[in-house]
């Protein structure tokens, strides 16, 4: 029988990826455990996108779906992530780019892919209160989340841990992405602007 609990994390410690172990109160766990719930909040936005895509007409559909196969694509990406910000600061060379090292590639795609949509749907210049569509409500609370992420990351590489520059520019283009994303998911519904 397979056990879920190993009790290595009764000292209130956490293992890093390629050895070593770090306290589950540090700033770079915190960064880690919003990971974490980034993915789910995108998980949510991907059920969200799958839903809207069997009600809506065959170009809101497919739209949906290719909005949902990025958000697939963004979920596996934070993996990465979150193996380039835990591995073992002294074993770095074994990690493998697209796989547990976050690369230039990676910023890349998610410029690409902004370029792309806003090339397709121009943003509109006004302040967006979220909820429009419950796909768009979604994406903007993953973007929220993304969006901590980048903070605790800046604050666990401010108090001394190794973070690559390349982590914080690719959680930096995500929430970009992700507002991107939400405004696509609302389709041609109209969002009256709000005023501050």
């Amino acid at each position: 029988m397979t056990t879920i609990y190993t009790k290595t994390g009764d000292d209130g410690t956490t293992g890093r990826l390629f050895g070593g172990r770090i306290s589950k109160a540090d700033a770079l766990v915190d960064a880690c455990g919003d990971i974490d719930e980034a993915v789910a909040a995108l998980g949510m936005a991907r059920q969200a996108l799958d839903e809207a895509a069997t009600v809506t007409g065959p170009v809101e559909a497919t739209e949906a779906a290719d909005i949902a196969a990025r958000v697939l694509q963004l979920q596996r990406q934070m993996f990465v992530v979150a193996a380039d910000l835990m591995a073992n600061p002294q074993a770095r060379a074994r990690l493998v780019p697209g796989i547990s090292l976050v690369d230039v590639e990676l910023i890349d795609d998610l410029e690409c892919a902004i370029d792309d949509l806003v090339g397709r749907r121009p943003l509109r210049p006004v302040f967006v209160v979220p909820g429009a569509t419950r796909a768009s409500a979604a994406l903007d609370l993953a973007r929220a989340v993304l969006r901590r992420v980048e903070r605790h990351t800046i604050g666990a590489r401010s108090q001394g841990h190794q973070v690559a520059d390349e982590v914080v520019a690719y959680l930096n283009r995500v929430g970009d992405l992700l507002y991107v994303l939400a405004r696509h998911a609302v389709g041609d519904l109209v969002e009256p602007p709000s005023h501050l």
